[in-house]
């Protein structure tokens, strides 16, 4: 991929490629990610998503090619996809959100006034101050997610990696981290985010579409364009219907009850404003 003339690049890879022993995570690919804005990852299920965000956030190196990040590795934070906890562990979901400050703090730091501030301050973002106090593991799904994030908000960062941070969800939080989300942009942050979600890439301000290779990237209607998307997904998954196109991952199947945004279809023909509503 060129670069894109003007953009400041929060992220940047010339020829990065990425393997596992003899398995290929990602053939060698270009890629500018801007500053200030929310990138959304894009792909079918193997197309080397959480990849990029290890490659980002340094637990990864590249087999070949250079990676550039702006934000120095402390200042990059990492939500990560799982919501499993060790149920074992009696911790709290203020003393899961508070190990966000260890990366400032160091191994033998203490919370000080501050630093709880910056806690409250997560948690009431996400919501879950009400549930401070409760064990991590007595938690459902979509909160345990909410305490992720407010982990992730806790930690001091110029870059926030999200890992498919809504899928799975109740409407409730996914609405609680979408506007997080937003709100870390306005405040001077570059977001970059996985999904699966076809109408979410839509509605970021760029899009990188992943297939072991970035297939496309840009602006969301330069990139997902039905051309761009069968080259991604193959023809078998990619529908149209209405001047719709729907994309029938079985990977990623709706739950019924779960978030899902207009039935994860886009409009194939390009909004005239050029513009996107969150």
């Amino acid at each position: 991929m060129r670069p894109v003339l003007g953009m400041r690049a929060a992220v940047s890879g010339r020829g990065v490629a990425v393997a596992y022993g003899s398995t290929v995570a990602m053939g060698p690919s270009d890629f500018d990610l801007p500053v200030g804005q929310v990138t959304a990852v894009i792909g079918p299920n193997g197309a080397g998503k959480s990849t990029l965000l290890n490659l980002i956030a340094g637990l990864i190196t590249p087999a070949a090619g250079r990676m550039e990040v702006m934000a120095p590795r402390h200042r990059i934070s990492y939500v990560m996809q799982s919501t499993k906890v060790n149920e074992a562990l009696p911790v709290s979901v203020r003393e899961v959100v508070a190990m966000g400050r260890y990366a400032s703090l160091g191994p033998y730091g203490r919370m000080r006034g501050p630093d709880r501030a910056v806690v409250d301050r997560a948690l009431e973002r996400v919501g879950i101050t009400g549930i401070a106090g409760r064990h991590i593991q007595d938690l459902s799904g979509g909160q345990r997610q909410r305490v992720l994030v407010a982990q992730g908000l806790a930690q001091d960062h110029d870059l926030l990696l999200l890992d498919e941070p809504l899928t799975g969800i109740d409407l409730t939080t996914a609405q609680a981290i979408d506007d997080v989300i937003h709100t870390e942009t306005r405040e001077g942050c570059t977001v970059v985010m996985t999904t699966h979600d076809l109408s979410e890439a839509e509605l970021a301000d760029f899009v990188m579409l992943l297939a072991g290779r970035v297939v496309a990237s840009g602006p969301p209607a330069e990139v997902l364009t039905e051309d761009n998307l069968v080259a991604a997904y193959g023809p078998s998954l990619l529908h149209v219907d209405q001047g719709r196109l729907f994309l029938d991952d079985p990977a990623h199947r709706p739950v019924p009850g779960r978030h899902t945004h207009l039935e994860r279809s886009i409009h194939t023909e390009t909004d005239p404003s050029g513009t996107h509503g969150h």
